[in-house]
């Protein structure tokens, strides 16, 4: 299993002003679901921040996303260490499979892989 991306989520009811804000730092908006924003990198794109009012079909907004070329592989790791599985595994509408577990130090990870 690979990693391809890390990406920050920050919760906020002013997404507007932190495309504004990022923006001077030179990101730019890549996506767009209402709920979730996410802002890249022109010259780097896999460097990117997601800004988040709350998540569609989860129970907690999660503290940071993790992209993985085998997110299945990533569940069954994280379920056989008994890690705490704050989300199940899912297919969701707008193309990703992810689930959310807990890391040690309490934060919501948000695992995920492109389908």
């Amino acid at each position: 299993m690979a990693v391809r991306r890390v990406v920050p989520n920050i919760q906020s009811e002013t997404a507007q002003e932190s495309r504004e804000f990022y923006g001077l730092l030179g990101f730019e908006e890549v996506m767009n679901h209402g709920w979730i924003m996410t802002l890249a990198s022109p010259s780097s794109p896999a460097a990117q921040i997601s800004v988040m009012t709350d998540d569609k079909t989860a129970p907690v907004a999660p503290d940071m996303s993790i992209e993985v070329d085998d997110v299945d592989a990533a569940y069954a790791a994280m379920r056989a260490s008994g890690a705490e599985i704050v989300h199940p595994l899912q297919d969701e509408e707008w193309g990703v499979r992810r689930f959310f577990v807990r890391d040690p130090g309490g934060r919501v990870v948000n695992v995920l892989g492109h389908r």
